[in-house]
């Protein structure tokens, strides 16, 4: 019921939407469509939802939106850690996942596809000691080798980057980055995830950071403390 719902409201949306029954079905379909966006119900049979993520991030890094239990906050976070973009607690809003899929999707640019941009924008390279940020490629190099980020790890990222030295609010990195604002205090745990799984891929240490800092209470702020550069350059 629920596929059928959510199927005739996105086909209705302009949509194109291609549905599977239970988790191996949804890892087949994708291979044969090569979707743009994946939604995935945690309970589904045969590989559930949070397997079927694990198993679609081996392969690519397109968004993920999970549909989780309400009270089950461990899911969610679970989720989130094996590579999932956002979450929906049922029960939901079918419009409020529409309003999440186009928000994501007006985001969402694929690694090494130029975005439109006008004349005066230039090309920049964001370095921090090891850490290089090649923003119009959206490729992340650390001390030369190339590390695999999702379209939303990177849009993080760079957001982060840009501000070096200036707190981010979790409030506003969901508004820049997710492209809706929080309704939920829970929301705020979709930045936080993010952010330790960020740190691990950048070899950042959370007690002691080099790159991504918290200002507890309020939010994160970036600052390259390597001997190399003392702050990001953008060039």
């Amino acid at each position: 019921m629920i596929r059928r719902i959510l199927s005739t409201r996105l086909t209705m949306a302009g949509y194109d939407v291609v549905l599977a029954t239970d988790g191996e079905e949804a890892l087949t379909v994708f291979k044969q469509e090569s979707p743009d966006l994946v939604v995935l119900d945690v309970m589904m049979p045969k590989l559930n939802g949070l397997e079927v993520c694990q198993e679609l991030r081996k392969i690519t890094d397109i968004p993920i939106v999970m549909l989780t239990a309400l009270g089950d906050v461990a899911d969610r976070i679970t989720g989130l850690q094996l590579g999932a973009d956002d979450y929906l607690p049922k029960p939901f809003s079918p419009k409020e996942l529409e309003e999440r899929i186009n928000a994501i999707l007006r985001r969402f640019k694929k690694p090494g596809v130029p975005h439109p941009a006008s004349q005066d924008d230039v090309p920049g390279i964001l370095q921090a000691g090891p850490l290089r940020i090649e923003v119009y490629k959206r490729q992340v190099f650390l001390k030369g080798k190339r590390i695999s980020l999702t379209g939303m790890e990177f849009d993080l990222l760079e957001l982060l980057a840009s501000n070096a030295g200036k707190t981010v609010s979790r409030a506003d990195i969901l508004q820049k980055v997710w492209g809706y604002s929080p309704r939920h205090y829970a929301d705020m745990r979709v930045v936080d995830v993010h952010v330790s799984r960020l740190r691990s891929k950048i070899g950042d240490n959370p007690k002691n950071p080099e790159y991504i800092h918290t200002d507890w209470g309020t939010g994160y702020f970036f600052q390259g403390t390597s001997s190399t550069s003392s702050q990001v350059a953008s060039a």
